[in-house]
Formats: structure tokens, sequence, C-alpha cells
């Protein structure tokens, strides 16, 4: 039985990583040089990527931990978890929610800074500052409708809120999953124009960098609140700085926190715990470890960031899988080649992303020196920059 070797990083739930199975080692003998990483928030950029290394799955949805493009060039797959966390975020956004509109941590502080015997005749003379008012009949603007940002829109609907929701790239998939009663709107100005609370679930890109910037509190009422558990950067600090100091921001509630965001009026600060639940943090273990399972022993990919899902049954004797340059006729090169080595395929399927295509190619060979020779040939052809084995378990 081929064994292959995974490391992990960030204390991995170890129940998830039993999905892994037995044909993985673990932190074991190879852990410098290994098949796979496993890891939650550890920081890849300025690491030496092993030249063994084939795929790294990264147990939450973000991976700007990762450097995709230097890991894409060096043919390692990268993996993500999307919706394990969703509702652990879903229901940190929604308490984000509440808590902004009673602003009870406030409540709680000025409770606990109470003296004396006549605390309770304190409380019902100061209570009043802490009225708060309730989300119900409020805008809510979800700016995002994946596995957490749709969550979060039926949610809060059946708060009785007015939802809209916003994403010009949501999947039919997830769509079929959101409420009829979520107003979708083609433009994002639409969000900042109606909605009291917005919050945004989207990936950092230079698109959506700075999301909230001056353009967007400008078009904003008064008194919105900003919820952002997706990445610090889609919000432009120092224009939300100046949106809250003209009333136009009421709070901003954010799980990304840096230093000039610190011990600031009207804006909390969480320490990046929206997805950190014991459930939220097995479900991404478990995702992960079933992931890379799949990928080592199928070649099949499922849930990659920088390269295509691929799925194919393995029914032959052997499998060749090939990450190459996406380039004008190289699936007939591919062909040509296997034919040449007297050799039948049973099953081909090519699928691109990019710059980058991944190829399955199943053999109907059953002499492994042959099936050898010819990813050997394969290794050394230009635009093929990883050749892979897998032999029918």
């Amino acid at each position: 039985m081929t064994t292959f070797s995974v490391k992990t990083y960030n204390n991995i739930n170890k129940i998830g990583l039993r999905e892994l199975g037995n044909a993985f080692q673990i932190d074991g003998d190879h852990k410098d040089n290994p098949d796979a990483y496993i890891i939650r928030s550890e920081n890849l950029h300025g690491t030496d990527f092993p030249e063994n290394l084939k795929a790294i799955a990264r147990a939450g949805a973000g991976t700007n931990n990762i450097p995709i493009d230097e890991a894409t060039a060096k043919g390692i797959v990268v993996f993500n978890t999307p919706g394990a966390n969703a509702n652990a975020v879903k229901e940190a956004v929604i308490a984000s929610t509440l808590m902004s509109a009673r602003d009870y941590i406030a409540a709680n502080e000025w409770v606990n800074g109470l003296t004396g015997d006549d605390v309770p005749k304190q409380v019902e003379a100061g209570k009043k500052q802490f009225a708060g008012s309730e989300i119900t009949g409020k805008n809510f603007g979800v700016i995002g409708l994946g596995a957490i940002g749709g969550r979060i829109a039926n949610d809060a609907y059946r708060l009785g809120m007015h939802v809209y929701g916003y994403d010009p790239y949501v999947s039919i998939e997830t769509a079929w999953n959101i409420s009829s009663h979520v107003r979708r709107v083609n433009d994002i100005k639409d969000i900042f124009r109606n909605c009291d609370y917005i919050t945004i679930h989207v990936p950092l890109t230079d698109e959506t960098k700075a999301t909230f910037n001056r353009e967007a509190f400008d078009l904003m009422g008064k008194d919105v609140t900003i919820i952002n558990f997706a990445r610090g950067e889609l919000v432009d600090n120092d224009a939300l700085f100046d949106a809250i100091e003209t009333g136009v921001v009421k709070r901003y509630i954010t799980d990304f926190g840096t230093e000039d965001l610190l011990n600031q009026e009207n804006i909390t600060v969480l320490p990046h715990v929206g997805g950190s639940t014991e459930e939220a943090e097995l479900n991404c273990a478990i995702m992960a470890g079933q992931t890379i399972r799949r990928f080592m022993k199928t070649g099949e990919i499922i849930n990659s960031v920088n390269f295509p899902n691929v799925k194919q049954d393995l029914t032959s004797p052997f499998r060749i899988t090939l990450i190459n340059s996406n380039v004008p006729n190289i699936v007939a090169r591919i062909s040509t080649r296997v034919s040449e080595a007297g050799i039948n395929i049973s099953n081909i399927i090519n699928r691109s992303k990019g710059d980058h295509a991944y190829t399955l190619l199943d053999l109907d060979e059953s002499d492994e020196a042959k099936v050898k020779a010819l990813a050997a040939e394969f290794d050394s052809s230009d635009n093929i920059v990883k050749v892979r084995i897998i032999k029918k378990s």
C-alpha cells in the first residue's frame, strides 16, 4: 500500500485528521519533505516549499496566508474548506448585529463600574443611555452571498429585517438556498444607499480591496453599522474614521485588529474568532482531511483555489496526473505520446484554470514499467509542471 506523508500546522483537530486514514503518516519521519500540508492560519509567504510537496489544504475558507501564484507555478494544488465554518461566522455576525443595536458591551462595562449599596438605584437612573434600538424592520445589506453570506441573509430575514443581497458571482447552487424574500441588487451602491446594517463576505482581491472607501461612505445615510468578518483590508480605515466622526457610521465591528483600530470610540475589535468554534474547527479539519485523502489517492481535485475541480472514477490499472501549462494542442500532444508508447487511453479529462491546466489520464495498461517510462517522458517535456502515477488499489 502506498503511504503518504502530511505535515500539519496550528494544531489541526485530531478527530478531523482521522479522515486521512491509515495510508497517511502525520508529522512523521518525512515531515520536512512531505506530500501535503494541512494548515490553518500559518503564514507560508516566504516559505521554501519542499520538492515533494503536492498539495496544501487550508482548514478554513481564506487563503491569503498562502502564496498562491508560487504554489501554482510549482504544481502545488491549494485547497480550502468553503462552508465548513459558515455557521460559526453566521452566528458571529448575527450576534454582532444585536450587539450593535443594543450596545451590550458598553452597558456591561458601565454596570461593572458602579459601587455602593445603591447600585440598583444607579442602574435604574442610568439605564436610559443604553436603551438602543430593535433590528426588526431595519434594512440589512449582505455583500457576498456565498456559503456564509447566504446563511446570514436568510437568518436576518427570519429576524424581521429587510434584507438586500449583492453578489454578481453567486453560484446557482447557492442561489437556490437563498430565501426569495432577500432582495437581490445588481449594483453594490444600492447596498450603501439603503442599508442600516452592512456585512461583507467576499475574498480579498485587487477588485474588492477597500470596498468600503470614501465613495462608499458618501453614499450612506446616518448611523450605519458596518460588520467585517471577512478581511480587514476590505475597509479603508482612514475613510472609516472620517465616516465615524461625521456620524455616517455608528459602529464598526471587525474580527481583524490593527493598532489604529484599537481603543477607538464606536469601533469593536474582536480577536479573529468568527470561525473559531469547536464545531467549526472540527468541520474544517474533517473537510481538509477528506480533500487531501481524495487528491493523494485518486488525483481528483475538489475545492481548489488555484486549479479546476476534476472528478473521474478510477477504473483502470494506472492513472497519470499532469499539471501543465495551458497552451494550445497540449491534450493532443499528450494523447500522441501515449499512443507512441503503445498504451491505450481508457479515459482522459482535462480542465484549465488561468495559465495552468490539470489532466487525469487513465491507462489501460498493467505493465508498471511502461507506465513509469511514459511518466518520465512527460516529466521531461516542455509545459509539464508536475507528474504523478496513481495505481488502482
